[in-house]
């Protein structure tokens, strides 16, 4: 049922009372030459912006066989075939592992299936003509502080894996613009969504320059429905998701494929809108 998300009935209710209550006090007690009036118009406009940022609308969840939907609203900021190239080190792999200031330590080679996304990889583009089996598409989605913020499933599956990144060296962030290539390293929760027939999606919310909080309402072992509401990212964010090459094939277009059409790169919604389709 739509309405708020989990989390926005508290301050919706509270900035709503505020300016019920300066309201009364301005026209029954006194409105401080004007002022009570002004601010309980504010308190008004702060309960709207609430409200807006915690929308939660239902949405039809199509049916296709196969497919993956979009877990988050917002614009393709860049639709990409990668490949591995490295992985997380593990303790005994620290001393041979290579380091880089914003991305952190990498082992200089993927997990032996890069596809099963068992823990966090390092990816490049793959240059035309040079497509493997191995390589993943991903889609990056990025979501204003407009959009609806509430996160849903790709697929209908088991969460296998959930996991929180923060950046190098720091206790939180770093906190670059989501809309930037560079906030994949931002802080973020990356979750494994595996389906019946052991396909496995990737998704990784990130946190924007102004979002901080990342709420995953559902953990490992869990198992959702095509589209059901897992979580949320607070404020302007960032959603990519990755998929095996081998098996499907992108069905939106991004901003980094230079359409007249889509500018900003396609607009997409959380549970309807079909990111890939199967080959």
């Amino acid at each position: 049922m739509g309405g708020f998300a989990q989390g926005g009935v508290a301050p919706v209710v509270t900035w709503l009372s505020m300016a019920i209550a300066i309201e009364a006090i301005a026209l029954f007690v006194s409105d401080l030459g004007g002022l009570a009036h002004v601010a309980g118009i504010l308190c008004l406009i702060m309960t709207a912006i609430i409200a807006n940022f915690y929308r939660d609308p239902d949405r039809p969840i199509p049916k296709d066989k196969g497919i993956v939907v979009c877990p988050a609203d917002g614009h393709v900021m860049f639709v990409m075939r990668e490949r591995a190239t490295g992985r997380r080190p593990t303790a005994n792999e620290m001393e041979g592992a290579e380091n880089d200031s914003l991305t952190g330590d990498w082992h200089p080679e993927p997990c032996s299936n890069p596809l099963e996304f068992s823990t966090e990889q390092r990816w490049e583009a793959v240059p035309e003509g040079e497509e493997s089996d191995s390589d993943a598409w991903r889609v990056a989605v990025f979501m204003s502080p407009l959009d609806v913020h509430v996160n849903r499933a790709p697929i209908a599956g088991t969460i296998t894996r959930m996991e929180h990144r923060t950046g190098k060296g720091l206790r939180k962030g770093p906190y670059l613009p989501a809309y930037r290539k560079e906030s994949a390293w931002n802080e973020r929760v990356r979750s494994l969504f595996q389906r019946e027939d052991e396909l496995i999606v990737e998704v990784t919310q990130i946190s924007g320059r102004l979002a901080r909080t990342i709420a995953p309402w559902t953990g490992e072992g869990d198992v959702l429905r095509r589209g059901q509401r897992y979580g949320m990212i607070r404020l302007g964010s960032r959603v990519d998701v990755r998929v095996p090459a081998i098996k499907f094939e992108p069905a939106v277009t991004g901003a980094n494929a230079n359409h007249p059409d889509y500018p900003k790169g396609e607009f997409v919604q959380a549970g309807s809108t079909s990111l890939f389709k199967p080959l």
